[in-house]
C-alpha cells in the first residue's frame, strides 16, 4: 500500500458486488474498509430481493402443496390457518445466516467494516457520517460503488398506506391478502405472483406488454403463463395504470382500459433506479445515465480513473451472480492482478417462477430480428422417467442452434430444477459446443438433465430434414 493513502481500497455497499469486490482486493493483500450504512449486511440481494424472495417461494411451495399435488393427484395444502408469521419463519432464519456468513467472510479477510454512511469528497476521499455519530474521513487508492438499486417509486403513488408495497417492502407486509394486484410482469413482479398464487391469494399481474417475461423466449413464456391461469392467476396486458386511490385495508387501481380493480393489496414492480443519491458523484465527475446508473468502461471503471462501480448501480443486467463477477473484475483491473480479466459473456439467467424458468444465449426472437438462420430440438418431462418420478409433466428443454454447423446458440428450460439445469447449456454454450456435444454425453439415469440428450435429438431430425431441403 502506498503511505500516501490509509486504504488501498474502500468500497460503499456490502450487497453481492461489495462483498466480493472488498474480498478479491484482500486476497490479495490490500489493506480494505468497507461501508455499509444499514443496520444489516447484505444489501438487498440479502434482505428484500434474491435470498428472502426465494426463500419465500421454496415456503409457498411447501404449504401449497403443488408439488405433491403433481406426485398423487391429491391437494396436501397446508395454507388452512397459515398466518403471516408461518410464511415468514423461513426466510427471517435463512437471512440472518446469510448476514452472518457475511461478517465472518469479511473478518476472515481482514476487511474493517465501517458503519455508516459513505460520500466521496474527492477522488481519493470518502467521508463518513458514523451511526455512532460524527463523521470520519477515509482516504484510498481506489474506490469501489456498489451501493445497489432500490425500487421505482411511480408518481402518485400512495405508498403511506399499508394496502400499497413496493418490491421492498412487501416482505414486511402483516397479513396474507385473498386478493392482490401486482403491476409489473418482469422477473420481480412474475416471481411473487407465482408465490401467492400459490399461497391461494387472487393475483391478478398488470403490465403495459403484450406478455408476460417478454426477455425469454416467447414459447417458454406461453407456457409459462398457461400454467399460471390453471392456478387462477389473471392478466391485464397491454395496460397501465391511471390512478391508485384506497385506504389501509383495500386499494382501487383505475387501468388505462377504464377498469377499475379493487384489491386488498397492490405490489408495484415497475423496475428499479440506482442508489447514487447522497454519494457526491458530482464532486468528482463521475458521469450517470437514465435513472441514475453510473456508466463504466468494460472494467466497470467508472469516467474517474481510480472509481469503479459494480453491480445494480451500473444497470443490466443486475444479478447477484454478474454483480459479484463484476466486482472481481474491476478488482483485478484495479491492481493489476492479471486474474480475471473478464467476466464471461456467456450469462445464465433463472427467474424464481413457477414453474421456474431460466435460459442462456439467444432466444427465437433473437434470431428473427438478427437474421440468424436457426434450428430448434425440444424435449418434454412428461416422456422424461424423472419428469414422471416427480410429477413434473409441464416442463421443456429447448435448444437454439445454427443449421449450418449445429453450433449452440440458446439454451431454454421450464420446469423443476431449471435453474440448475441450465449451467451444463452454459458450459456447453461458452465452449462453442454444437448439440452434438449433447449426444455424445453420458448422463445419470433417470435424470432431467437428460433432456438435453433428447432435446438434441429431436434437433437432429429438424437438421436432418433442413439438409433435405436445401438439397432439392
Amino acid at each position: 500500500m502506498s503511505g500516501q493513502y490509509d486504504y488501498d481500497l474502500v468500497v460503499i455497499g456490502s450487497g453481492p458486488a461489495g462483498e466480493k469486490g472488498a474480498a478479491q482486493a484482500a486476497y490479495w493483500g490490500k489493506k480494505v474498509a468497507l461501508v455499509e450504512r444499514a443496520d444489516s449486511l447484505g444489501g438487498a440481494g440479502i434482505n428484500t430481493g434474491t435470498v428472502p424472495s426465494k426463500t419465500l417461494r421454496e415456503t409457498a411451495l411447501y404449504f401449497s402443496g403443488l408439488l405433491q399435488r403433481g406426485l398423487y393427484g391429491i391437494d396436501s395444502s397446508l395454507r388452512e390457518g397459515m398466518t403471516i408469521e408461518d410464511l415468514m419463519y423461513r426466510k427471517g432464519i435463512v437471512v440472518v445466516k446469510e448476514r452472518q456468513l457475511i461478517e465472518r467472510n469479511l473478518q476472515r479477510h481482514g476487511i474493517e467494516l465501517v458503519r455508516g454512511s459513505g460520500a466521496i469528497v474527492d477522488a481519493n476521499t470518502v467521508e463518513v457520517e458514523l451511526r455512532s455519530g460524527g463523521s470520519r474521513q477515509l482516504t484510498t487508492e481506489v474506490i469501489l460503488i456498489a451501493t445497489g438499486s432500490s425500487p421505482h417509486r411511480p408518481e402518485g403513488v400512495p405508498f403511506n398506506l399499508k394496502s400499497v408495497f413496493d418490491s421492498d417492502e412487501i416482505m414486511s407486509m402483516d397479513r396474507i391478502p385473498e386478493t392482490m394486484a401486482i403491476v409489473g410482469g418482469g422477473v420481480i413482479g412474475s416471481e411473487y405472483a407465482c408465490i401467492f398464487t400459490a399461497l391461494g391469494v387472487k393475483v391478478t399481474l398488470i403490465d403495459t406488454k403484450a406478455r408476460l417475461l417478454p426477455i425469454v423466449d416467447s414459447e417458454v413464456s406461453k407456457r409459462l403463463q398457461a400454467q399460471l391461469v390453471k392456478l387462477g392467476m389473471m392478466f391485464r396486458f397491454e395496460a397501465r395504470v391511471r390512478g391508485v386511490r384506497g385506504t389501509d385495508e383495500r386499494v382501487e387501481l383505475e387501468l388505462s382500459s377504464g377498469e377499475s380493480l379493487e384489491t386488498d393489496v397492490a405490489l408495484f414492480a415497475a423496475g428499479r433506479r440506482s442508489n447514487v443519491d447522497d454519494l457526491g458523484l458530482e464532486n468528482v465527475g463521475v458521469r450517470v445515465g437514465k435513472r441514475g446508473l453510473i456508466l463504466v468502461n468494460e472494467k466497470y471503471q467508472s469516467s474517474v480513473p481510480n472509481i469503479y462501480a459494480a453491480g445494480d448501480v451500473i444497470g443490466f443486467p443486475a444479478l447477484a451472480a454478474t454483480s459479484m463477477e463484476q466486482a472481481r473484475v474491476a478488482m483485478v483491473h484495479a491492481f493489476d492482478l492479471h486474474y480475471k480479466e473478464q467476466v464471461s459473456p456467456v450469462l445464465p439467467l433463472a427467474v424464481y417462477t413457477i414453474p421456474e424458468i431460466s435460459m442462456v444465449g439467444l432466444t427465437e426472437q433473437d434470431c428473427r430480428e438478427r437474421k440468424i438462420p436457426y434450428l430448434v430440438g425440444r424435449s418434454y418431462y412428461e416422456k422424461n422417467p424423472r419428469g414422471l418420478i416427480i410429477g413434473d409433466l409441464t416442463g421443456m428443454c429447448k435448444l437454439i442452434f445454427s443449421p449450418d454447423d449445429k453450433k449452440l446458440l440458446g439454451v431454454h428450460w421450464i420446469g423443476e430444477q431449471a435453474a440448475e439445469l441450465i449451467h451444463i447449456g452454459t458450459h456447453v454454450m461458452a465452449a462453442g459446443g454444437t448439440i452434438d456435444t449433447f449426444i455424445a454425453a453420458v448422463y445419470n439415469y433417470p435424470t432431467l438433465a437428460d433432456s438435453y440428450k433428447y432435446a438434441a435429438y429431436d434437433g437432429l431430425g429438424a437438421h436432418q430434414k433442413w439438409m433435405e431441403k436445401q438439397a432439392t
